[in-house]
């Protein structure tokens, strides 16, 4: 086509539309991720950074690296011999492991607190202080968090306690002291203290937010340990424990063999974190004793029913008149009830002592009959079943 002086090319659409139409492959736009990819939880560290490449030769084409990638993940699912680059430090290692956790501390948040088991008084103490970047739980960006805390294994309500709610707060302070009494030195040694984080609702069920488990072994008797940690995801319960074992609760007695009223003193203390067997959430408890063999039946000893508690105070001693010697022969056992008016009263837990117990039931009770005129006070834990018994009132 011919111009005059002047005039400016003009093109048809139909030319416009014919130019670059094909421009060859088209190839996909590579994202940030391709540079850096997120390998799956587990990978081992050799495969999370391969060792280095020697130079490429001349007549090696370069390799793309989407390549690269495939490699890495063909040759962590190969079960072929691979060449392993130099082990890391143990050091490296370990705050690698730390920084996966650091998504739940970020997610979750973290709770201070601070535990003393006192060995005098038998008595485990929980502060719990507060919390920092708790996950969001309810529609405002907020949550209504408390902590609960219960003792694993053998976790019921016997032996949860709560703190109190604080609204609208993702970084709530508590400054509260939980405390578990009768807890004994085979409690420290066996037992992890089970710490969660909830969110309350008014009309739906109580959300979980996170939670975190402290082996008691870890704390040293009469000293104070402090903690800050990142609340982890609900973690399971071992569901094989026995469940004719299951606690219910812990009662304090007092033995003591009287030379002068030749008699055997049996000292009903008090109980702490009963089993709730009423609908408000408490129990009606009273105790009773039997010296068994029984043939006679006259053994029987009840205390008086205290309302309305899960940690009543009983204060009552009973005397069974019986010669030192034949005490070896004899096994105490000891019931706790729940009383119910118009019906039949609820069974709590029990325990058993004598020389065919075990553990502190067993030691309890030859500190007994060692130890003539001389009074000795114990916690023991309730179980929901006590072999050979009876379980009626």
């Amino acid at each position: 086509m011919t111009l005059r002086k002047g005039e400016r090319a003009t093109i048809s659409i139909q030319e416009h539309m014919a130019i670059d139409v094909c421009p060859g492959p088209i190839k996909p736009i590579k994202q940030i991720s391709d540079y850096f990819p997120r390998f799956p939880r587990g990978l081992p560290a050799a495969a999370s950074r391969p060792a280095s490449r020697p130079p490429l030769s001349p007549a090696e084409p370069p390799r793309d690296e989407d390549e690269d990638v495939d490699r890495l993940f063909g040759a962590y699912g190969a079960s072929g011999p691979a060449e392993q680059p130099a082990p890391r430090p143990a050091e490296e290692e370990a705050a690698d492991a730390e920084g996966y956790e650091s998504d739940d501390c970020t997610t979750l948040g973290t709770l201070d607190f601070s535990l003393l088991y006192d060995q005098e008084n038998n008595a485990l103490h929980c502060t719990i202080n507060k919390a920092k970047g708790l996950k969001p739980m309810d529609h405002n960006g907020l949550a209504d968090p408390y902590v609960k805390l219960h003792l694993l294994p053998g976790a019921s309500k016997a032996n949860k306690l709560r703190t109190k709610t604080l609204r609208n707060t993702l970084n709530p302070t508590w400054n509260e002291t939980l405390t578990y009494y009768g807890i004994t030195d085979e409690d420290m040694v066996r037992k992890t203290l089970r710490i969660s984080v909830c969110d309350e609702d008014k009309f739906r069920h109580n959300e979980f937010i996170g939670e975190t488990r402290i082996p008691l072994k870890k704390l040293k008797p009469n000293q104070t340990k402090t903690f800050s940690i990142c609340l982890e995801k609900q973690l399971p319960i071992d569901k094989t424990e026995d469940k004719s074992l299951e606690e219910r609760g812990r009662i304090l007695i007092s033995l003591k063999y009287s030379s002068q009223k030749q008699g055997l003193l049996v000292g009903i203390i008090r109980c702490a974190h009963l089993a709730a067997m009423d609908a408000n959430g408490y129990s009606d408890p009273y105790v009773k004793t039997y010296l068994k063999p029984d043939e006679d039946k006259k053994s029987k000893h009840k205390t008086a029913v205290k309302k309305k508690t899960l940690n009543p105070e009983f204060n009552e001693e009973f005397c069974y008149e019986i010669k030192h010697g034949d005490l070896a022969k004899k096994t105490l056992e000891v019931t706790v009830w729940d009383y119910d008016i118009g019906k039949s009263n609820d069974f709590i837990g029990g325990v058993v002592l004598g020389i065919n117990a075990k553990g502190e039931r067993l030691k309890h009770w030859f500190d007994c009959l060692k130890n003539k005129d001389k009074k000795i006070e114990r916690w023991h834990t309730l179980t929901n079943e006590l072999p050979g018994a009876i379980l009626s009132d």
